[in-house]
């Protein structure tokens, strides 16, 4: 746990010398990226899961249809041996670990949804999921979520997006054209199919969060020195980076196809909340009662609940937000810890009292709460495009409410800006901005309104 006297925290500032440390370090390169790039290859130990995870997607690497493609996998994992034993020995090596957890995680979800997939190709909803996995996925799946700091279900950090990319051309970096899908339900091992787009964009969209942490314990160190100058400095940093980060964000119009979406999002559903999984699923080997768990999620990354906390945005105190704060859970470790340091940090010092001292700082103030408004209206449209004109479906993949949850957090930060605005004259740059503000607030009232009244919410 995190106490209210550090003034620190420990922030990689280059590649960690144990390259076995856990694969999620939270660092001013490479942000919340893991450290290093994901491990793609299995030792020999482990090749009959790879094996099965080749032949798994609806379209596999050379074009032929996959097991998914035809309904099979539930009868190819019962040749799966269970290699929980294996795992052991290799368990010192933490990013392995995040790989199998990665793994085993694709092939769980893959596992319990495929009924799901298969009626919801014939029309008929997304009926009901597999209840238990298996021991030779259950007892595994258990095992490395435990080494490598996870639930045992898909995560966003640790499984479906960020340790899922890896490197066409390893000269050639980060850049997005150089990117590939480890793992795909459907067709994501092309990189240009809309699957492969949506998680990479999210990679691309990460890729860009160094300067964003970097400017977060910058700023808090300034107010703690009592250094305008340099506190402005770091709230310009984290502007330009939300800026790029947004910009990158925007890609996924073109990389990832609205219409596209609903033939993958099955297999990322989670247990919790979902009708699919009326009474939870059944861990073979690993409890005697059923277990639930949320799905993985994009509101999961790290970014946005960094300047949450950074800003100090006050959210209402609805179930809503309880879902929020659940979702903290589903973070790597490192993760959560860094974002409960910059909330306690961010309270004890007053940033948010800081910034309006002054009417430079609160400008700059206004404009980071600006990029996060605008990351959170994009995200409502994306929802709005991508779901709700798409499927009567009631709840995300986390488990929240399709239509309610997103404008609970972009009402606050509307909110917050209007009230930050309010308190000066006028504040340099910021016309246009609440302009914007106004429009977009009444238009989340009626769209949230027209969707309840559609859906009966």
């Amino acid at each position: 746990m995190v106490t209210t006297a550090a003034e620190t925290f420990p922030i990689l500032r280059s590649p960690p010398a144990d390259p076995c440390l856990t694969a999620f370090l939270v660092s001013t390169t490479r942000g919340f990226l893991p450290h290093t790039d994901p491990i793609t290859v299995l030792p020999s130990a482990f090749e009959e899961l790879e094996s099965l995870l080749q032949r798994m997607p609806m379209r596999t690497a050379d074009g032929d249809p996959g097991l998914l493609a035809t309904g099979s996998l539930g009868d190819a994992v019962k040749y799966l041996p269970d290699l929980t034993e294996q795992i052991e020995v290799f368990k010192a090596n933490l990013p392995l670990m995040n790989a199998l957890y990665r793994d085993y995680s694709f092939l769980a979800s893959a596992y319990l949804l495929e009924p799901c997939h298969m009626s919801f190709l014939r029309g008929e909803g997304y009926g009901l999921a597999r209840n238990t996995l298996p021991a030779n996925i259950a007892r595994p799946i258990a095992r490395v979520a435990k080494l490598a700091g996870f639930k045992p279900f898909m995560e966003y950090a640790g499984s479906y997006a960020l340790y899922n990319y890896r490197l066409a051309d390893p000269s050639k970096g980060l850049e997005y054209s150089n990117l590939r899908l480890i793992r795909a339900f459907e067709h994501g091992l092309d990189p240009y199919s809309s699957e492969a787009g949506f998680v990479l964009v999210h990679v691309d969209m990460v890729q860009n969060s160094g300067p964003l942490v970097t400017g977060a314990i910058d700023a808090l160190a300034a107010v703690a020195a009592n250094n305008r100058v340099a506190f402005e400095q770091s709230l310009e940093m984290v502007v330009t980076a939300l800026t790029k980060i947004n910009g990158v964000m925007n890609t996924m119009w073109n990389k990832s196809k609205p219409g596209d979406y609903n033939s993958f999002r099955t297999f990322i559903f989670g247990i919790t909340n979902q009708s699919m999984f009326p009474h939870g699923v059944l861990y073979d080997g690993v409890s005697d009662e059923p277990m639930s768990f949320r799905g993985e999620s994009g509101a999961n990354d790290s970014m946005i609940p960094l300047m949450d906390n950074l800003l100090a945005i006050p959210m209402p105190c609805t179930p809503l937000t309880d879902i929020l704060n659940d979702f903290r859970s589903y973070r790597p470790g490192n993760h959560r810890e860094f974002l409960e340091w910059v909330q306690t940090r961010s309270t004890a010092i007053d940033l948010h009292g800081y910034a309006m001292q002054a009417a430079s700082s609160a400008a700059l103030y206004l404009r980071a709460l600006n990029q996060v408004r605008d990351f959170r209206w994009r995200h409502w449209c994306f929802t709005r495009e991508y779901i709700l004109k798409k499927t009567a479906h009631p709840v995300a993949t986390g488990g929240s409410p399709i239509v309610t949850w997103l404008p609970n957090q972009l009402q606050a930060v509307l909110d917050l800006m209007i009230e930050v605005a309010g308190r000066f004259e006028t504040l340099p740059g910021c016309e246009d901005i609440m302009d914007l503000v106004v429009l977009q607030q009444g238009t989340l009232r009626k769209e949230v309104r027209k969707y309840c009244e559609e859906r009966k919410v």
